[in-house]
């Protein structure tokens, strides 16, 4: 059995339009279907993660299995959870086509986990040897904060994010024909969403919002037309300076520390290390690994650390004395988190503020517009409009509350500016 690792704290590329170097600069692609769900999609990063430093030396991985689950936000003892989601893996397909090192074109296809196996509170996998090679490319390797991936509660946005992050030193994605970024958002087989404006109004726009609101960066779409059709999209990227607590350093720097030194030697991986420093602070985690050492006997060391991170453990009389300098240290830590994150929600406060206010006044247009018309023209637009929604909570939702319809405002605003161009401009 391969010996057992921890989970870093980088994030495999496991999907989208990926850049490899190459003299013609050409640019690859590894897909992954769209339509695992949010967990799932982070319980195959964290397997990546645990298994990148030996994707191509060992045939097979693996990692405690309660650790897995408290790393993904599972239960620890939800099982059949995580049996549902492996399963989703390994019946998971990755393509690939791309130039390889002697320069010819190569396609391949795999199954994302050629196998996984619970036996003794152990969780085993392997990758195929074809994908394990293709997803260690450093250039497809991202590096990813897990603290920024639990913030995410669209599997949508997630998407977005993994595949955007990548190309974030070039600031874009290049364009991405529709048919791929229908793919990649895993809603290919939706004729609903082969209509652009609904997969503007459901995915794009709200996966945006997300990635700008719980992320490291900024996207910004732009969309490339064929007469009036719109038939490829990017995104342009940089980063957002007010999500900076999240970087993760990546010298030399917290290596050379001794309490990088303990979480090794203790088996904790070189990411998680240098994410635990970089989210907890140094004299953070020193503290708390002397509190684990304290303990005696503990089993499982590095879940034992995990949790006491995590749900901040304390001995009773660490402040009979007043706080220590640990406590002073990680007091100061925080309040500089807390700080950016105020100012970050109070950003993000201000954008809703601000997109309700121009909602409210493009529906109010609207309905301007709709009470000027006749009764047929009335009806004979309304008619045309509910025929394009293909959601019967869309329908139902426009047939209570009209041409008023907040679930539908953003589609009910595409459909009057397609009709009158410039409609809201001044909006």
């Amino acid at each position: 059995m391969a010996a057992r690792t921890q989970i870093d704290d980088t994030k495999g590329a496991l999907r989208g339009p990926l850049a490899r170097a190459s003299v013609k600069k050409n640019v690859a692609a590894i897909h992954v279907s769209g339509k695992l769900t949010l967990l799932q999609r982070k319980l195959s990063n964290v397997l990546l993660l645990n298994a990148y430093d030996h994707l191509i030396t060992r045939p097979k991985h693996a990692i405690d299995a309660r650790t897995l689950c408290l790393m993904i936000g599972y239960n620890s003892n939800d099982m059949e959870t995580l049996k549902d989601s492996l399963r989703s893996l390994a019946e998971t397909v990755a393509e690939w086509d791309m130039l390889n090192d002697k320069g010819q074109q190569e396609w391949g296809v795999s199954a994302l986990l050629s196998y996984a196996r619970l036996s003794g509170g152990v969780c085993e996998y392997a990758y195929s040897p074809a994908l394990a090679e293709k997803l260690h490319d450093p250039k497809i390797f991202a590096l990813i904060n897990l603290n920024i991936q639990r913030r995410f509660t669209s599997g949508h946005a997630l998407a977005l994010y993994e595949n955007c992050f990548r190309f974030v030193r070039t600031g874009s994605t290049g364009w991405w024909p529709l048919e791929l970024f229908r793919r990649l958002m895993g809603v290919e087989d939706s004729a609903y969403y082969e209509n652009f404006k609904q997969l503007n109004a459901k995915i794009i726009k709200p996966a945006v919002a997300e990635v700008n609101k719980s992320s490291n960066i900024v996207l910004t779409p732009e969309f490339r037309k064929q007469g009036r059709a719109v038939t490829e999209l990017r995104f342009l990227i940089r980063e957002n300076p007010q999500l900076a607590m999240f970087e993760i350093d990546d010298g030399e720097g917290v290596r050379n520390s001794q309490t990088y030194r303990r979480l090794q030697e203790m088996g904790v991986s070189d990411r998680l290390a240098r994410q635990w420093i970089s989210e907890h602070g140094e004299v953070h985690v020193r503290g708390k690994l002397d509190y684990v050492a304290g303990q005696g006997g503990v089993k499982s060391p590095v879940r034992y650390l995990a949790a006491a991170l995590r749900d901040d453990y304390a001995a009773p009389d660490d402040q009979e004395d007043g706080p220590s300098p640990e406590a002073l240290a990680r007091a100061e830590h925080r309040r500089v988190q807390e700080a950016r994150a105020r100012q970050a929600e109070a950003a993000r406060e201000a954008e809703v503020a601000e997109a309700r206010r121009v909602r409210a006044a493009r529906l109010a247009r609207v309905r301007d517009l709709v009470a000027a018309c006749d009764d047929d023209t009335r009806a004979r637009d309304r008619q045309m409009f509910l025929s394009q929604l293909g959601g019967e909570l869309e329908r139902a939702d426009f047939a209570r509350h009209g041409w008023a319809s907040a679930l539908n405002a953003s589609a009910i605003c595409a459909f009057w500016e397609e009709r009158q161009p410039g409609l809201f401009d001044d909006l």
